[in-house]
């Protein structure tokens, strides 16, 4: 959609893509999306009638990631009961995990989700507008030939050849998801036209295990590949300098035509899958720094994706909801600068209080003054500098 506040700002978003969904037990849960949506409508910020759906990608444009091999695999295990010769051929393909199980009409509902990214592409690179959300897309974790992290088709990795392909554009990556970006950074590894910047949990503690400070890329694509491996516990003021830092000099060393990211939010304290300890706050000033960036070296263009996050009550609402209120412009977005503790709308809260076991929150940030402070605080602080140190030892 339009924002009304700011016609430079586009929000794809179809009911469909809630679809995407592996079991009832699964932590994958896009019912965040309806949450969302909603959290945004009572706010004043989001009206049904700007909503722009999403349409299945051609498989023209699954291949400029995945082998058509995969793509067969995925179709066939989409069936309502899949034959037995390819059932026993899901884990050859990463399709047959606790993580990532296949399900039936995978293969249409995640075409789904790779189209709204690529939409999203099209509409900021052609001028139509100049930033584009879809919270749906964010599947960083698939591989071109394997499903892996709750991720079946890597729609951010298939958005962005297809930015290179069709408009020839150099894309800066950035995933601010706890878990690290390793589908994309792989598609993109020898490319020096892609750059990948990912901020995670360190991979010592936390799948998928890699993100290194010392994965740069390779061949011609040395140097275009950034991991700041945060430590276990890191809390905000730690996450925003180094992010801060990392991102400010990585942009300028690269000088990209569009910026594509990832928002996973599952780096808050209430995240149930993850180590990382920050609050709303980080959620309020990354967009703002990722707008301000695309501004000074893309006139503009900016394409967000949705991600992780997995207490979809209590923080991914409020997450993505402040994404949009500061790539759209809208008031809120300001007045959080002056006014911290702005209450959340109590319509909100009243349609989904009865539905959550936990109290919801009541503003759009988090207390965090009435938060116990991380033991080891200062040694965190200290072993993250030394990592930015690592991470920018090409960009100076």
């Amino acid at each position: 959609m339009k924002s009304e506040s700011n016609p430079t700002a586009l929000f794809i978003y179809d009911e469909h893509e809630t679809a995407y969904r592996f079991n009832d037990s699964h932590p994958f849960n896009q019912k965040r999306l309806q949450l969302t949506v909603d959290l945004l409508m009572k706010a004043g910020a989001l009206t049904p009638s700007y909503t722009v759906p999403t349409s299945p990608a051609a498989e023209e444009l699954l291949q400029l990631v995945h082998t058509q091999d995969y793509i067969e695999a995925v179709k066939a295990l989409s069936e309502e009961t899949p034959s037995a010769g390819w059932s026993s051929k899901a884990g050859q393909y990463g399709l047959d995990t606790e993580d990532t199980p296949y399900f039936c009409s995978m293969h249409d509902i995640t075409r789904h989700v790779v189209g709204g990214s690529v939409h999203a592409v099209d509409a900021v690179m052609s001028g139509t507008v100049k930033h584009a959300l879809h919270l749906g897309g964010g599947l960083h974790h698939a591989m071109p030939n394997k499903g892996a992290g709750f991720c079946v088709y890597n729609d951010a990795a298939v958005a962005i050849a297809h930015a290179k392909q069709k408009y020839g554009a150099r894309v800066l990556y950035v995933d601010t998801d706890v878990h690290h970006g390793d589908g994309v950074q792989w598609a993109f590894y020898t490319d020096p036209s892609i750059c990948t910047f990912s901020i995670h949990e360190t991979g010592k503690y936390l799948f998928p295990g890699t993100g290194a400070a010392n994965e740069r890329g390779d061949d011609a694509g040395f140097g275009t590949c950034v991991n700041v491996p945060m430590e276990p516990f890191t809390e905000d003021d730690s996450w925003l300098e180094c992010f801060e830092e990392t991102l400010s000099r990585t942009i300028a060393h690269f000088k990209p035509d569009l910026i594509v990211s990832q928002h996973g939010c599952d780096a808050h304290a209430f995240d149930p899958l993850a180590h990382i300890h920050c609050s709303m706050r980080i959620y309020h000033r990354m967009p703002q720094l990722l707008l301000q960036l695309a501004e000074q070296y893309c006139s503009g263009r900016w394409v967000a994706l949705g991600g992780g996050g997995y207490d979809i009550w209590r923080v991914v609402p409020r997450a993505w909801s402040l994404l949009w209120l500061v790539m759209s412009g809208h008031p809120i977005a300001e007045q959080l600068a002056q006014s911290p503790e702005l209450p959340l709308p109590d319509e909100w809260i009243r349609a989904w209080q009865p539905h959550c076991e936990l109290p919801l929150p009541t503003t759009w940030l988090d207390p965090v003054h009435t938060w116990e402070p991380m033991p080891r605080r200062k040694e965190i602080t200290e072993k993250n500098r030394q990592v930015v140190s690592l991470s920018m030892l090409y960009h100076s």
